[in-house]
């Protein structure tokens, strides 16, 4: 079994690692142009425990979330990258808006997001507190988005393109 897990899997492991004593973190996001941000946002949750479980928007949920043209890398490749990164234990593709579904069905030990989401706003935040777990937001790094990832190439290829309409 590989890094990239079905939830019915997900759920058996979780169980497993319960009774290893073994301190699971969960967070979720769409993850489509992974870069610095992300990186440094899985290591600083993974330190916080033993196991990182990452729950990924799927290629439709994602499309709800974001708008048409979203995600600009499918849902198995962004899986392949975030399984590739040593911080993550386990990936799992979910088609739900929110990962509500899979925290229920794993009661994380420690559920994480990123400092621009309002500690109440936080999916999941009642079922982790309400089985003693706890509730962490990590600050993110600034200027650093997957949107600003989006205009800054978008730009200098429209403007590249343009130069050389001007040309012909």
């Amino acid at each position: 079994m590989g890094k990239v897990v079905a939830l019915e899997d997900l759920v058996e492991i979780r169980s497993r690692l319960k009774s290893e004593g073994k301190r699971v973190i969960f967070t979720n996001g769409c993850f489509d142009i992974l870069h610095r941000g992300h990186v440094h946002y899985l290591k600083k949750a993974k330190a916080r425990g033993d196991v990182l479980i990452v729950g990924l928007n799927s290629d439709s949920s994602v499309r709800r979330l974001k708008g048409e043209g979203r995600p600009i890398i499918p849902e198995e490749d962004r899986a392949a990258v975030l399984a590739g990164l040593e911080a993550v234990d386990y990936v799992c593709i979910f088609e739900e808006e929110t990962p509500a579904r899979l925290i229920s069905k794993l009661v994380p030990d420690l559920l994480v997001k990123g400092s621009d989401w309002a500690p109440d706003q936080i999916v999941g935040r009642d079922t982790v507190t309400s089985a003693g777990g706890e509730v962490l937001t990590i600050d993110e790094l600034p200027s650093i988005s997957t949107s600003s990832i989006i205009e800054r190439i978008v730009e200098r290829y429209c403007k590249k393109t343009a130069r050389r309409e001007d040309m012909k």
